[in-house]
């Protein structure tokens, strides 16, 4: 299930020309800022792109910054108790232009925010560290989001866009504005061994949302936050239908957090390009809304198909499983409203839950009825004495599951 492709992420080549932060009069104090020492730094060692690759040391201390840009065969890598702090004032993020398969900032009209951490069109992108720490200072951002006081979508901590070969591994990520690591039409990318915590009541802090990208390998990370663990996704409405890039080939192996409102493992809602062959095995969920989650709404249209997930245990979860169509807001009153998502052949077994609320949820549309959904060996510790299982629109086989599934779910013997 993708170990073939995933071992071939792992190959990092060295680089063969190295500086530090402080090379660039960078000052780890915590209070002075230093994006014009990160950029300087930067486009000095993009000289060197065709001779063998850089890095930029960031050594410890605590090196406030707004927004930067990466370059291609370069490697940010953070030390130990070097932290990477994102400036509090939003003038600092610049506001740049919305992706073209959302059309719009994903909050409000108009621009977004760039991530602190940002590249574009690029080849060959580390970012790693001895564990050292992305701090992206979010309090300011939520408080903006809860007042109303955005003028733009809030930035992420890292986007790259149009990237090739990408890693972003041994990471502590805290605190994020938005969501933490968002690869973007990217293929071949590797993200392992990372620790993403924003406060379980921050608002839209996902772990890692790879989106129309292929080939992604996610592993060995923990994440405990606001939002979604991880999130696959692929435009949004009629401009991600437009834009037409879906995700496919997406490993999701050996993660575990919590989340106390939303997932640990979502598609959607935003998959209008599509999104297939995803592979999520070994995944550990204590104290979420909901285990598994698909999730799209009319609009949407896009396709959710060769979803493969198995080796799951959950603890304290109000819903086990759950798949809608009925989610989500739209861009603008542009978008169809007859474009269904299609959403078929999912195959999720191997389930053990303990303190769940529901077993299971499954809310289609009439016409465009989820199908060919399997569910085998699972084992739900169900508290609710209410509705256990809830089905609509539904079709697809169960083996060996307890609770007893919805009928539409036909039991094989």
């Amino acid at each position: 299930m993708g170990k073939d492709f995933c071992s071939k992420l792992r190959i990092l080549p060295k680089r063969t020309h190295m500086a530090s932060i402080k090379d660039f009069g960078g000052v780890g104090d915590g209070k002075t800022m230093n994006t014009q020492a990160f950029h300087d730094a930067i486009s000095y060692l993009s000289s060197f792109a065709n001779q063998g690759g850089s890095q930029l040391y960031i050594p410890p201390g605590g090196w406030l910054t707004g927004s930067f840009n990466v370059t291609s065969h370069f490697t940010l890598f953070v030390d130990k108790d070097a932290t990477i702090l994102g400036s509090q004032n939003p003038i600092d993020w610049p506001v740049v232009d919305p992706l073209p398969s959302y059309g719009r900032g994903r909050e409000l009209p108009g621009g977004r925010h760039m991530s602190l951490i940002h590249g574009n069109n690029l080849t060959d992108v580390i970012i790693t560290g001895n564990n050292g720490t992305i701090d992206g200072q979010g309090q300011v951002w939520w408080e903006l989001f809860e007042n109303g006081s955005l003028d733009y979508t809030r930035g992420h901590l890292v986007e790259l866009v149009n990237t090739k070969d990408l890693v972003i591994s041994n990471l502590t990520f805290n605190n994020s504005p938005f969501w933490n690591i968002h690869p973007v039409y990217c293929r071949n990318v590797l993200i392992q061994y990372l620790t993403i915590l924003a406060p379980i009541e921050s608002h839209n802090t996902d772990g890692i949302d790879p989106d129309s990208s292929s080939r992604v390998c996610i592993e060995d990370c923990y994440v405990e936050n606001g939002d979604d663990l991880v999130s696959v996704k692929s435009g949004w409405d009629e401009y991600g239908i437009r834009y037409g890039r879906p995700s496919s080939k997406i490993v999701i192996r050996r993660l575990r957090g919590a989340t106390r409102s939303s997932a640990g493992v979502a598609i959607g809602s935003e998959m209008s390009g599509g999104v297939s062959d995803v592979y999520v095995y070994d995944l550990k969920v204590g104290h979420a809304s909901t285990g598994i989650r698909i999730k799209s709404s009319p609009g949407r249209g896009g396709y959710v198909k060769d979803v493969y997930v198995s080796n799951v245990v959950l603890r304290n979860v109000k819903t086990a499983i759950a798949f809608t169509d009925l989610y989500g807001d739209h861009p603008d009153d542009m978008y169809d409203p007859t474009a269904f998502p299609h959403i078929h052949t999912v195959y999720i077994q191997n389930v053990q839950g303990d303190n769940i609320t529901m077993a299971g949820n499954f809310e289609g549309i009439p016409g465009y009825p989820f199908h060919d959904i399997f569910l085998r060996n699972i084992t739900l510790n169900v508290t609710s004495t209410k509705i256990v299982w809830n089905c609509s629109y539904l079709t697809g086989y169960s083996e060996s599951v307890f609770p007893q599934p919805c009928p539409e779910l036909v039991q094989k013997k």
